[in-house]
């Protein structure tokens, strides 16, 4: 058997909770490879919304087991709220979640040196979320970090200490105020709260599953063009958010993973810092923004938004192998009489289809081409038969340029406004 993945194709909050849901009833197993808070993944069903930071979103699904896998960095405090809020919706977290011991804790003063370092940039910050996720990764790195499995070490106040101590000396180095005191009892309260979860070794549960049959799809945080490696340097996340950070995250072959499935919206976001070459600074802009809510789910903060970046979306494409495309918020562009898109680039006086090395310094123009919009109200389609011309068009359009199908289009945020174009298998 393979392990399928799911993963956004842009910069991040593409949608991937709401798709990992809408397919978990064909998974036995819904695994998280890397990333922490930072990430937000929103479902929305039986007029609910639900928003997830850290736990897997096939969580709502008893017969399905849920893994935080070892590249997962994991706040006690964030993760406290999120099994507060879903036993209180009646879904026990202990039945179908597992934790991997090799997973990374984010303690109290990652996040104090997350806002020191970000303080210290001025006008250059990065646009962090503030969570802790850099430095803890830099622990880790840097062979300094805490695990989920040091949780069971007689000795764990021990490390704690010693790692707290390191980081109080960079606070120093920072001049950073911070009161620690404040933020250490619901640190080790919500410990106990993890305690409470089942400690896995997940590379042996993942591969005994694979072995015996089972169907796993791995769930990504974030987007490709956020990846550590390939996404906009610096203004990126510490983690490799692309497929191959799958096989790291969750530590099984190369040679076991399947399907691709590469999520994008219609258009494109980004929060915080960091190159934009599409970005509307204009009505349609703000149009987008306001129709599509765009901002955060993990920071309220607003997205930026522009029209769809093909070069780039190609360039996702390639670094994961995706075998599938999702289309997620085609229903915010419905009344736009014109759509464009991104097809090249105007970089050193060129014309170019690729995404070149440096997109930070250098001055990119977008090349677009103009296709025709659609006027019908998406949110109540739920035939694919019924959608309407303008927009099959748009897919067209894009099955062409990538090469590969659309097989789900979101026409809506709930569960239920999710159109199948081809049987998935």
């Amino acid at each position: 058997m393979k392990a399928d993945v799911l993963l956004g194709l842009q910069w991040g909050d593409e949608g991937k909770g709401k798709v990992v849901d809408v397919l978990t009833p064909r998974y036995d197993l819904i695994a998280r490879f890397q990333g922490g808070p930072n990430a937000g993944h929103t479902l929305e069903f039986e007029g609910t919304k639900h928003v997830l930071h850290t736990i897997p979103s096939g969580i709502f699904h008893a017969d399905t087991l849920n893994v935080i896998g070892n590249g997962v960095v994991i706040d006690p405090v964030v993760f406290k709220k999120e099994v507060d809020s879903l036993l209180s919706r009646g879904v026990d977290v202990r039945k179908n979640l597992k934790i991997s011991r090799k997973a990374h804790l984010i303690l109290p003063t990652h996040r104090l040196l997350d806002a020191a370092s970000e303080a210290a940039k001025g006008q250059s910050k990065i646009g962090s979320t503030l969570k802790g996720i850099g430095p803890a990764y830099m622990d880790k790195t840097g062979r300094n970090g805490i695990r989920i499995g040091d949780l069971e070490n007689p000795r764990f106040i021990e490390l704690y200490t010693a790692l707290v101590d390191k980081h109080k000396a960079m606070l120093a180095h920072h001049q950073y105020a911070y009161d620690l005191s404040a933020l250490e009892p619901d640190f080790f309260t919500a410990l106990e709260v993890i305690r409470s979860i089942p400690f896995i070794d997940s590379e042996y549960v993942l591969n005994d599953a694979l072995n015996s049959g089972k169907a796993i799809l791995a769930e990504g945080a974030q987007g490709s063009l956020l990846d550590i490696d390939f996404g906009s340097y610096p203004f990126v996340t510490s983690s490799h958010t692309v497929t191959a950070g799958t096989c790291i995250g969750l530590g099984i072959a190369p040679t076991s993973i399947g399907k691709v499935y590469g999520i994008f919206k219609a258009y494109c976001t980004r929060v915080g810092s960091g190159p934009f070459p599409t970005e509307l600074n204009d009505e349609t802009g703000e149009l987008l923004r306001t129709r599509g809510h765009e901002f955060g789910s993990t920071t309220g903060r607003a997205r930026r938004c522009g029209w769809l970046d093909m070069p780039a979306l190609k360039y996702a494409i390639m670094l994961n192998g995706v075998t599938e495309l999702i289309m997620m918020k085609s229903d915010v562009l419905s009344g736009l009489d014109t759509l464009k898109v991104c097809t090249a680039y105007r970089y050193r006086g060129e014309e170019i289809t690729h995404v070149p090395y440096d997109v930070v310094n250098e001055h990119i123009e977008p090349v677009y081409t103009e296709l025709g919009g659609w006027s019908e109200d998406l949110t109540g389609v739920t035939d694919v038969a019924a959608l309407p011309d303008g927009l099959n068009r748009y897919i067209d359009f894009i099955e062409r340029e990538t090469g590969l199908p659309v097989t789900i289009v979101s026409v809506g945020p709930d569960r239920m406004q999710t159109l199948l174009r081809t049987v998935l298998a």
